[in-house]
């Protein structure tokens, strides 16, 4: 009978069937249309032709250093919300996931006004350091920070919820500090989750578009990102954008793929 029950339990009602099917394919079908629609014969010269490498070389920097960012800010944060005794966690919680739902346009508005020239912060910026972050480099990196924290915020504060206090405890009783319990202790219990919230904020970040382009700008070999060189490349040459949006999934399948057992060992 307990047999039975687990074979049937995994069949899907055929009420059920046809919509999961078409949402299957509303999902794999624009995936295989730009698979089919790709330049195969001329693929390695315009996959390495000096654009596409510019491109590719400028969002693998700035995303790489806009993850170190949501890292050295982010686990903090996320020890904040999962631990601190702090009043407002909930709605800090909330603050902090804000740009998962803003459209980032809209943030990259918000940073214009705050670190712009004429900003709130960006005015003093300017006016005592020197330093302009919107339309460089640097710029790209703030906005793809933004954009891309909640996810390791997230992944990092719910390993801390799940990880077992009571060896922290045990370090406290043995004489160790705070600082100490942290890094050797705690860091070392959530390093998968601060792997798995790392990898997807660098994901997110090398997709960035909105934001970047709003606070930006799309200047080629300073802040033209991969996003932005596709948005370029749909007006003047349809095949390069075809090139770098499989670029762009090959990142996006390979990011998945290396999450699977997280997330399947977080089901369990």
């Amino acid at each position: 009978m307990s047999r039975r029950r687990r074979n049937t339990s995994g069949r899907l009602p055929l009420v059920l069937l046809l919509p999961a099917l078409l949402g299957l394919a509303f999902l794999l079908i624009p995936l295989i249309g730009l698979l089919a629609r790709a330049p195969w014969a001329t693929l390695p010269s315009r996959l390495f032709s000096a654009d596409v490498w510019q491109a590719l070389r400028l969002s693998l920097l700035c995303a790489t250093l806009a993850t170190l960012i949501c890292i050295v800010l982010g686990i903090p944060l996320a020890w904040l919300l999962a631990r601190g005794s702090v009043p407002g966690r909930g709605l800090i919680r909330a603050l902090v996931t804000v740009p998962l739902v803003l459209p980032p346009v809209v943030g990259g508005v918000a940073l214009l006004l705050v670190l712009g020239r004429r900003g709130l912060i960006g005015e003093h910026l300017d006016l005592w350091f020197g330093i302009s972050l919107p339309f460089t480099t640097a710029g790209v990196v703030v906005a793809e920070a933004f954009v891309a924290m909640p996810f390791l915020v997230i992944s990092v504060e719910g390993a801390l919820r799940a990880a077992d206090p009571r060896y922290e405890e045990a370090a406290a009783t043995l004489g160790a500090g705070r600082w100490l319990t942290f890094r050797r202790v705690t860091l070392p219990s959530i390093a998968p989750g601060v792997v798995a919230g790392a990898v997807l904020c660098w994901a997110r970040a090398l997709g960035e578009f909105g934001a970047t382009i709003t606070f930006a700008g799309n200047f080629p070999g300073r802040t033209t990102t991969m996003p932005l060189a596709v948005y370029l490349a749909l007006e003047t040459d349809p095949d390069v954008a075809v090139v770098l949006s499989l670029v762009l999934l090959l990142v996006s399948v390979l990011v998945l793929a290396s999450l699977r057992e997280r997330w399947i060992s977080g089901l369990r």
